[in-house]
């Protein structure tokens, strides 16, 4: 029997590092993000062999350990073992063995949000198995608990609810990991004009976000008020951005997140850097009207709201950089989870 899942993946467009703590907890954060149609996949396989086997499909790891209820982390597959390790503390459950089997459709630390939706992918197929009833909120908040505190691994709010929520949503979030999420509706006329103006440009420049996050965390620590400003600044930003997707005000696009770019620089050091920089200028130079760099930054994807028929002068204008130009759409829905006899 297999119990599948997949999770899409997200692409942010405001906001982006409000969700972090301690900002989120002092001063409340606000995210702008939609999911699209690159997804993180989880499939789990019963056995007899009293085994359980961890493969990560898409990264060539495996990993194989005798029947217990508790895994140790090795800093290899610890996400996979963080989901199990906490299902069996909260939900203890009797198995044979089995085999779990992850691919996720672009590389980790690419800044699209994978290490969060992998852990929801992982949780939806666990969830299938046990058939757990848990809200959306429940798996989203679960999903956060093991990465940023079982695991201790750096990061925001975020990721973890663009995965189980879907679509375009303003996230708020509070203290005491309090979050709101609040879908935004637009025509599908606009959102097909959005999706045709919006590209996503893989940069294939890998970067470690923990040292950036870590950063961002320790100038809110120690009230450097250059930082914070800016992080005010990123959270009206997704303000700006609800407003003009609301409004389906498509001109307003490019220029929030223009803005954005500036002001998301000034959160940490390594956010940018002069090749992203020369990436970005470019992009500009040959037509895009704002953009932005996914995720924690240092690397990665990159986003340009080309307007009219501007990108595809922006495409031509990015071959010179050797990235790859990633096709996608806009998905509504989130986690999605089934079971196969």
């Amino acid at each position: 029997m297999l119990f599948r899942s997949k999770a899409p993946l997200r692409i942010g467009l405001a906001g982006g590092g409000t969700d972090v703590s301690p900002y989120s907890d002092q001063f409340g954060g606000a995210i702008v993000n939609a999911t699209i149609s690159l997804y993180a996949n989880a499939t789990i396989e019963l056995t007899n062999d009293h085994i359980i086997k961890l493969v990560a499909a898409d990264r060539n790891e495996e990993e194989q350990y005798a029947l217990h209820n508790s895994l140790p982390h090795t800093g290899k597959l610890d996400l996979l073992k963080g989901v199990y390790n906490r299902l069996q503390k909260d939900y203890p459950f009797q198995t044979n063995g089995f085999t779990l089997t992850t691919f996720v459709d672009v590389p980790s630390g690419s800044g699209l949000g994978t290490s969060s939706t992998l852990v929801v992918a992982v949780l939806g197929a666990f969830a299938e198995m046990l058939q757990l009833t848990l809200t959306n909120y429940e798996i989203a908040g679960l999903a956060y608990q093991i990465e940023r505190k079982d695991l201790n691994l750096a990061g925001g709010k975020q990721d973890q609810f663009a995965a189980v929520f879907g679509g375009f949503n303003y996230m708020e979030f509070f203290a005491e990991d309090k979050v709101i999420v609040s879908p935004i509706n637009m025509r599908r006329q606009f959102l097909d004009e959005l999706e045709n103006n919006l590209l996503l440009f893989y940069t294939t420049v890998s970067r470690e976000s923990d040292a950036i996050i870590k950063e961002q965390q320790s100038n809110v620590f120690e009230k450097k008020q250059d930082s914070i400003e800016a992080m005010h600044q990123l959270k009206a930003q997704a303000h700006q951005m609800k407003i003009a997707l609301e409004q389906e005000k498509l001109h307003d696009i490019g220029q929030i997140l223009d803005f954005g770019f500036t002001q998301k620089k000034k959160m940490a050091i390594n956010i940018s850097t002069p090749f992203l920089e020369d990436i970005y200028r470019t992009a500009k130079n040959a037509g895009a009207t704002g953009g932005k760099i996914s995720g924690a930054g240092g690397g990665g994807f990159m986003v340009f709201y080309c307007p009219a028929c501007t990108k595809y002068a922006v495409i031509e204008a990015l071959e010179t950089f050797a990235g790859v130009l990633k096709i996608y759409q806009f998905t509504e829905k989130g986690l999605t989870s089934w079971t196969i006899d």
